[in-house]
């Protein structure tokens, strides 16, 4: 193998390619290229160290709702959060901002807020080398008012009790409406359901409750956002107390009136109203004939009907002697009993104790509406004129006495 000696200038080279180097003639123009490539492959040493190019995630945030009362849920969406290929979305960081927070491997997230305020609700996007980027948004959440109500703790049966709710506010300042229902055991709007009745729209109600016991009822204050609070009521409606004196009293009917013979007359009356009817006596009179020791007295029937008491009986006229007229009598006595007087009783209402006393089991007898007839059977001449009976007929009384016994209650301890 031959060898050269180097000359002059020339470069000595140990490489074992620098026979190949050597046969390559590095014109101007080759020095320019070379210098290129060495330039590139110098910045993409630099890229590779530094990281000069960006892969930083870039986060997105969206709600379905910016504005709700307290107790709503709102629904997160950060799927349209990117970052640079070939990087990926690791990890979604939540911090809804009342110092609840949650980490899903999704974009989209739900959270109830229980807390009154502005929120700032704030995603973290993390990618896989670790590098992250921040979106947030403001959530509002509304206050429910706050109910002040001023009423008494008990009522008398059948007074008015005030409830006065316009003392309740809205925490933000807006107006307020109310919904009161009287009664949580009663179905007023006939809906099915008890508990939600709209009674009154006002601020406060006047109520007046006839019947004693506990009432329960609500009052539900809406502000201008449909947020809302209800507050359950309860009133004490106690009864009354009363004295019960028993007044005895006679009272008389008269019926007058003519009949022929066959004829009727009817009388209807109710004598037990408002009172207990203790005896009754009834006496049915006929007017006497011109010439009784010449003819037969008259005969009438006088009958009764008492169908609430399922009473009935009826009675005949007859004469003792010429010189009387004849007559019929009814007579019954201890028809209902004789009660004490004088005693004190408890009751919602002094009408409502006078009925339950005029209804007491075993008390009621003489009721209803009482049905008299009174009946011409037999009505004789009186003095025929050629043959004619000039009064076919008879003038007839009847007279009816009640002893009664009317209630008189009077209100103690008022």
């Amino acid at each position: 193998m031959n060898s050269r000696k180097p000359r002059g200038n020339e470069p000595v080279s140990n490489s074992p390619m620098s026979g190949q180097f050597d046969s390559v003639r590095m014109t101007g123009s080759t020095r320019g290229v070379s210098s290129a490539i060495v330039m590139m492959l110098l910045v993409t040493s630099l890229v590779g160290c530094s990281g000069l190019s960006s892969t930083t995630p870039n986060a997105r945030i969206s709600a379905d709702q910016q504005e709700i009362n307290i107790g709503e849920t709102v629904n997160f969406d950060a799927r349209e959060s990117t970052t640079p290929e070939p990087t990926f979305i690791d990890e979604y960081r939540w911090d809804f901002g009342d110092g609840e927070s949650r980490d899903t491997k999704q974009g989209i997230v739900s959270h109830t807020f229980e807390l009154a305020g502005n929120h700032e609700v704030e995603v973290t996007v993390l990618n896989d080398n670790g590098e992250v980027d921040r979106a947030s948004l403001t959530i509002f959440v509304n206050s429910p008012p706050t109910i002040e109500i001023e009423m008494p703790t008990y009522v008398r049966a059948g007074e008015t009790a005030r409830l006065d709710a316009s003392g309740s506010s809205d925490p933000e300042g807006a107006s307020v409406e109310f919904i009161w229902d009287f009664d949580l055991g009663t179905d007023s709007d006939g809906d099915g359901e008890k508990t939600n009745d709209a009674d009154s729209s006002s601020s406060y109600v006047d109520l007046s409750i006839d019947i004693s016991g506990n009432r329960t009822g609500s009052v539900s204050v809406i502000d201008d956002k449909g947020a809302m609070r209800t507050e359950v009521w309860s009133l004490m409606v106690i009864s009354r107390t009363f004295n019960v004196v028993w007044e005895e009293q006679h009272v008389e009917f008269d019926w007058s009136g003519y009949l022929e013979q066959g004829q009727s007359y009817d009388i209807n009356h109710e004598p037990g109203a408002g009172a207990r009817i203790i005896q009754v006596n009834a006496t049915l009179i006929l007017a006497r004939d011109l010439l009784p020791v010449m003819w037969p007295e008259d005969n009438f029937t006088l009958s009764l009907s008492v169908p609430a008491s399922g009473w009935s009986t009826f009675v005949s006229t007859h004469h003792d002697n010429f010189t009387e007229n004849a007559s019929g009598s009814l007579d019954r006595g201890e028809m209902n009993s004789h009660p004490e007087s004088g005693y004190t009783i408890t009751a919602d209402s002094s009408d409502g104790l006078v009925e339950a006393l005029l209804n007491e089991p075993g008390e009621r007898f003489g009721q209803g509406t009482w049905y008299w007839t009174i009946t011409a059977d037999q009505c004789d001449p009186d003095l025929p004129v050629d043959g004619v009976d000039p009064d076919q007929g008879n003038d007839w009384e009847l007279v009816v006495e009640f002893v009664i016994l009317v209630p008189r209650v009077s209100e103690i301890g008022v």
